[in-house]
């Protein structure tokens, strides 16, 4: 049982710099094409291009779930549990909190939330591909959470 806390919570922090590395060479590499309304709207609709990316890791979660139902992976638990919350506190953070797609958490205003926005509001600076920053979520750069 230890093992799998363990693994649940290391599978939560990888998840970290696995978003940064699919934002960074995937959403503003090769796949920017359904990225860019993120950046720029260019539609009405509530939903956004950028949306299919939740599909990619809900998919790769449920994988190691089958993998531990079928007696594959013992730890595939741990492991899509650990996908999931995370993409869970991506959700919380990113879509909620900081582009209120729902109105909630408006009044979060604590120095992390602060950092959180600031960091976010830099990586939106710039609406085209190249010359982006802060591309992860969760661990911010040290210097947004200076006044």
């Amino acid at each position: 049982m230890g093992l799998h806390i363990l693994v649940f919570f290391l599978t939560f922090f990888m998840m970290e710099f696995m978003a940064w590395f699919t934002h960074k060479y995937v959403m503003h590499g090769f796949l920017w094409s359904l990225h860019a309304d993120h950046h720029k709207k260019d539609h009405d609709s509530w939903f956004e291009r950028n949306d299919a990316f939740f599909i990619f890791y809900a998919v790769v979660s449920m994988g190691f779930f089958l993998l531990w139902q079928n007696n594959i992976l013992s730890i595939g638990l741990a492991i899509g549990l650990g996908i999931f919350a995370y993409g869970l506190a991506y959700f919380l953070v990113h879509d909620i909190f900081i582009h209120q797609r729902f109105k909630l958490f408006r009044n979060a205003n604590n120095r992390y939330a602060k950092a959180v926005r600031r960091a976010h509001k830099m990586h939106h600076k710039h609406i085209g591909k190249e010359d982006g920053e802060c591309f992860g979520m969760l661990i911010v750069p040290l210097k947004y959470f200076k006044k």
